[in-house]
């Protein structure tokens, strides 16, 4: 930070608080959980500054209690998303033209309503709409959300004060950071409430103007969060939020000529598409549109023979199964040398076994339920064809249950072969499949975690040998964006680890660093000349 620019707070990481039996917290907690069920909310859009009410209401559920009814949401169309692109560009003029600090402390403010009054509304939306469990929720839409914002106020400031520097006689020379210019698409995923809440205000805070379109299965807590923003003094029309479907709001975004970026999280096939999209229309454009994404991975951790089995398994049943292996990071891939597999399972076997598995209301699951029956179905499938296959084992878990919720036992499978698909596809659920290796076949191994995947978002080395950390770290350094040494490979901390992948997984923006919001802005180099030449001539022409 440059000294003397502007006194903004600096920011510190959100306390995460521990919910253990006794606390306020919990009390706090398990009263907010007990409100939000007592109730159905109603839920409307946001489009300028009109709660928007339709006559199709789509019913949410908790995916671990699909039976109960927690509100509706009212769904939008086409023209909900034209009237929304109208809201943006016609509060457009003045949000970019209010000075930076006027902006930043209408983030600042949402941050601590986020982390105050907001935090135990947020945790039981999440918790109960998103099948998270308090400590999940808690790193989640009250910690991280709250670092988002904070840190990126500090990043927005070192942005402006960067400039060229003052050392040419007779000129000032100057950069201004203009925001994009259009409107900003912000589509979200369901599983970090953090991540919904980010997308878009990032954007919005360096001066732009937001359509924000959320998973389905994310608006119980989206409509939260558009609670804090406006409570904190977000213009009306800034932060637009519909519920439409994905191919109607695309139709009409992706044919606009004031479209000038999408900030994306979900699906490597849904970015590509959007890719595609964008440059079949792309001479529809004022300007050449942003797309930053952040997509799908295949994460991984690798153990050396040197590693130490306590730890590696305690990064495996923690990386691969809290909440449910829903998490971009999540593991789903570990070579194991065959010198430790057998005490490693007898680990992991023990652990699991411990694990209680039921509803968020519960304080005592650690395992709860995937989002949807889609995804329940999904991931149930390739468990089954695991059951059946010569080129892999079931040998923890492997059962699942949705009558009441979308429950699936964390399982783990072997793969005897090095591409099994459980090995190379994305399936976002709590199953791990493991691959055993022959401890003298270490370089032939890291030559597999890197080639196996298209994707490369995040992944870890446990080893106590530091030169075989420093050949994994090497080897694997285009595998994942953010790379764990003797640490589970999710976890990714706002101002510590800034997080984003390449190939696959996305376009490594890096959210929760300047990196990012260095995509929201277009930089005017300004010269002004005190003393102005008034002749043509130059010295040397005499």
């Amino acid at each position: 930070m440059l000294k003397g620019f502007f006194n903004v707070p600096a920011p510190s990481n959100e306390p995460v608080y521990s919910y253990a039996p006794g606390t306020k917290e919990r009390a706090l907690l398990e009263a907010a959980i007990q409100d939000a069920r007592a109730q159905e909310a109603d839920i409307p859009m946001y489009i300028g500054g009109e709660e928007i009410r339709t006559d199709k209401k789509v019913k949410i559920t908790p995916p671990h209690d699909h039976q109960h009814v927690l509100g509706y949401y009212h769904q939008g169309d086409k023209a909900h998303v034209e009237k929304a692109i109208e809201a943006a560009l016609a509060a457009k003029a003045d949000w970019e033209s209010l000075p930076w600090e006027q902006r930043a402390a209408v983030f600042l403010k949402a941050a601590e309503l986020a982390s105050t009054k907001y935090r135990y509304q947020l945790n039981a939306a999440t918790m109960l709409g998103q099948s998270k469990n308090p400590y999940q929720a808690e790193i989640d839409s009250a910690c991280e959300f709250t670092d988002f914002l904070r840190f990126n106020v500090a990043y927005m400031t070192e942005i402006y004060a960067q400039q060229p520097p003052a050392n040419s006689k007779g000129v000032w020379n100057r950069v201004e950071q203009r925001p994009l210019e259009g409107f900003v698409f912000a589509l979200t995923p369901f599983n970090f409430t953090a991540i919904a809440g980010n997308l878009p205000s990032c954007v919005a805070m360096m001066g732009n103007v937001v359509v924000w379109k959320p998973s389905n299965t994310q608006i119980y807590s989206a409509n939260v969060l558009m609670k804090v923003f406006k409570e904190a003094g977000l213009p009306d029309g800034v932060i637009n939020l519909v519920y439409v479907s994905g191919p109607e709001a695309g139709d009409v975004i992706f044919k606009h000529p004031d479209f000038a970026g999408i900030h994306f999280t979900g699906s490597t096939g849904v970015f590509q598409d959007i890719w595609k999209t964008i440059g079949e229309n792309i001479h529809r454009y004022k300007t050449y549109p942003r797309i930053v994404g952040e997509t799908g991975g295949k994460d991984f951790i690798l153990a050396h023979p040197t590693a130490d089995v306590a730890v590696l398994n305690t990064a495996l049943v923690r990386g691969a199964f809290e909440y449910q292996g829903q998490k971009c990071s999540a593991a789903s891939r570990a070579y194991i040398p065959k010198s430790l597999w057998n005490d490693l399972r007898t680990r992991m076997e023990t652990d699991i076994a411990s694990f209680k598995i039921g509803g968020t209301e519960d304080f005592g699951n650690f395992i709860n339920a995937v989002i949807d029956e889609k995804a329940f179905d999904k991931i149930t499938s390739y468990i089954e064809r695991a059951k059946n296959s010569a080129d892999a084992e079931v040998v923890i878990g492997g059962t699942y249950d949705k009558s009441k919720g979308y429950f699936i036992h964390p399982t783990v499978i072997v793969a005897k072969t090095p591409d099994y698909e459980t090995l190379t596809e994305e399936l976002f659920g709590p199953v791990l499949t493991v691959f055993v290796y022959e401890d003298e076949n270490w370089a032939e191994t890291l030559t597999l975690v890197d080639q196996t995947s298209i994707y490369a978002l995040t992944g870890s080395i446990i080893a106590q040998d530091r030169y075989a950390i420093n050949e994994a770290t090497h080897a694997l350094r285009n595998a994942a964006g953010n790379f764990y040494i003797n640490d589970k490979c999710t976890g990714a901390v706002v101002g510590q680890q800034p997080f984003g992948g390449a190939r696959g997984s996305g376009t490594n923006d890096k959210a929760g660093s300047m990196i990012n919001l260095l995509r929201w802005v277009s930089p005017r180099t300004i010269k002004e000349t005190f003393h102005p030449d008034t002749d043509y001539r130059y010295p040397f022409l005499g």
